[in-house]
């Protein structure tokens, strides 16, 4: 009778690791299964922007004296609104969230004038990225991303067996916005993303450029609009071209104007001819009861909105005016600064207690994006990133 491998019923130990690689981590002897994920080579890795608690381990420093701006948070936390609701439902999070899901997607579908079927409520910003892939991708599909910009668009595309290509958003022209920019690299793309403020650069497209850019795009391409900034901007958001259309979707986002980045809650606004493809795309439950009751919280809390906005717009205007180092207009809640070295300026102003962000990820290494905070955070970091940017250029 043959072994096959075995002694007693069970597997011999030398024929198991004949089929493995064994490798030696610290001295402890690991086996590694030839069972493998897919090949991943591909896919881009997100680069988050760096917290307080990460930062001030690395520097030996107490968290208190770091202030974040370093990832476009709202620096006024959330509405008191949304706390309360948070507060008040803490004892229901035992259920599932089907009663307060339906009520966030009919206050959002009353918000917009849209109908129901029209709103894709969803885990942040990249769950709906993700169901957009799902309701639009087949494999080999190509999706078109600006460079430099969110590193999720292809990610998703990729996750969803999509191929990326990318069109040129070019510091030399101050990162202008533009359909024939645009284009110029289109080919038959299925989904085309535009970031409206983009980030890091906060520039936008104008309505009538997005508009000329689903016109001149084949029937099959969806246009897809990320307005996760668009509270700040002071230009429309493009809502108003999915009457009539069918080749256009908006993102939009609760994390950074209405300050709920921890609860991860996100939607899209797609055209009506295919709204109902959410019910087949979407996650079941994927937003959690404590994030729906803040969401619809926070869409009545206008107050607390608007100082927000306020405070954003003040920031960025007090950033271009006060730093000697050049910055670029923006319509986010933030600012790209050319500092030259960016890795250096950035790891430069920790000590001095700020974080901002080293834009070398995006591939803009001489630049920073610099999140607008409290008043006195905003002048405070102008104050040490002029003498940085100072200490550096004599160097």
């Amino acid at each position: 009778m043959r072994s096959n491998g075995t002694e007693g019923g069970r597997k011999n130990p030398a024929s198991f690791l004949k089929d493995r690689e064994i490798r030696s981590l610290k001295g402890i002897p690991t086996v590694l299964s030839r069972m493998q994920p897919r090949d991943l080579s591909s896919h881009q890795e997100y680069v988050p922007g760096r917290g307080v608690e990460e930062v001030a381990a690395a520097h030996g420093m107490d968290p208190a004296d770091l202030v974040t701006l370093s990832s476009n948070e709202n620096p006024l936390g959330p509405s008191d609104a949304a706390i309360d609701a948070i507060a008040s439902h803490v004892d229901s999070v035992h259920r599932y969230p089907k009663a307060s899901h339906l009520e966030l997607t009919d206050a959002l579908a009353d918000h917009w004038n849209l109908d129901r079927s029209q709103v894709w409520v969803a885990s942040g910003g990249d769950g709906a990225l993700d169901y957009l892939s799902r309701a639009v991708l087949e494999p080999g599909d190509r999706v078109l991303v600006p460079r430099p910009g969110f590193a999720y668009y292809g990610m998703s595309a990729r996750f969803h067996h999509g191929d990326v290509d990318t069109y040129e958003l070019s510091q030399s022209t101050g990162f202008e916005m533009t359909a024939p920019g645009v284009l110029g690299d289109y080919d038959g793309h299925r989904i085309v993303y535009v970031t409206s403020p983009h980030n890091p650069t906060g520039r936008t497209m104008a309505l009538d450029e997005l508009e000329m850019l689903a016109e001149q795009t084949d029937e099959e391409t969806l246009v897809v609009v990320d307005e996760a900034y668009g509270e700040f901007a002071d230009t429309g958001g493009a809502r108003e071209l999915l009457d009539g259309r069918d080749d256009i979707a908006v993102l939009r986002s609760f994390s950074k104007a209405y300050g709920l980045a921890g609860l991860r809650l996100g939607y899209a606004l797609v055209p009506e001819a295919w709204g109902d493809a959410y019910i087949r795309v979407n996650t079941p439950f994927a937003v959690n009861e404590l994030a729906c009751r803040a969401g619809v919280a926070a869409l009545g809390a206008s107050e607390h909105l608007e100082r927000g906005i306020d405070l954003a717009r003040w920031g960025r205007t007090y950033l271009g005016e006060e730093l000697s180092v050049h910055t670029w207009p923006s319509e986010g809640n933030f600012v790209l600064v050319d500092v030259g070295d960016a890795s250096r300026v950035a790891a430069q102003l920790i000590p001095r207690g700020y974080i901002v962000r080293d834009c070398t990820s995006f591939g803009l290494p001489s630049c920073i994006r610099i999140t607008i905070g409290r008043q006195e955070a905003t002048r405070g970091v102008a104050t040490a990133l002029d003498e940085v940017a100072a200490e550096v250029a004599n160097r």
